[in-house]
């Protein structure tokens, strides 16, 4: 399956009912992150940081890499949720520019919206970007982005980044 997302549509069928459901391992890289709100089950609204803390409540790996710092907003909500600073692995890389959602290595998201309520269009119609993307379960297109992903994360080109003096978190 290889379907193309616009707008709203990558709210509803990447965040709201993909990620929940996450079992093993969710990997996610955006250039800018933001404190984003989704439906919570109680039928208004929670910080996506809430359900990732759920998520690593439940065993499951988070990783998240990003380019830069989140803003305040953002800061104050993760204080909330204590494991995920425990827990969820994060690396924040200036040159990420690349925005996916990997789902356990059988589903994806990629295309042009980064991890904001603006982006992933969780505000409303008249606050949200216009972003568009592909989800798919077709392994062709899943091996080589969680091999990028991958690449990143371990800090294959940090050694000739060229951007080190401004990288706060060089891995490699």
């Amino acid at each position: 399956m290889i379907r193309f997302l616009a707008n709203r549509d990558i709210y509803e069928q990447v965040i709201r009912d993909r990620v929940p459901e996450t079992k093993r391992r969710l990997w996610i890289a955006t250039a800018d992150i933001k404190d984003m709100y989704v439906d919570s089950e109680n039928g208004g609204m929670a910080p996506f940081l809430e359900v990732l803390s759920g998520l690593v409540g439940r065993g499951v790996e988070i990783r998240l890499i990003h380019a830069k710092e989140p803003g305040p907003n953002f800061r104050e909500d993760f204080d909330r949720y204590p494991r995920l600073l425990a827990q969820m692995e994060r690396v924040l890389c200036p040159r990420v520019h690349f925005k996916c959602v990997i789902i356990d290595g059988q589903f994806a998201y990629f295309g042009s919206a980064n991890l904001t309520g603006a982006g992933m269009g969780a505000k409303s119609v008249r606050k949200r970007n216009f972003e568009n993307g592909v989800i798919t379960d077709d392994p062709t297109l899943i091996t080589p982005l969680e091999a990028q992903f991958d690449a990143v994360w371990r800090g294959d080109f940090c050694p000739d980044c060229g951007r080190r003096d401004v990288c706060g978190d060089p891995v490699g």
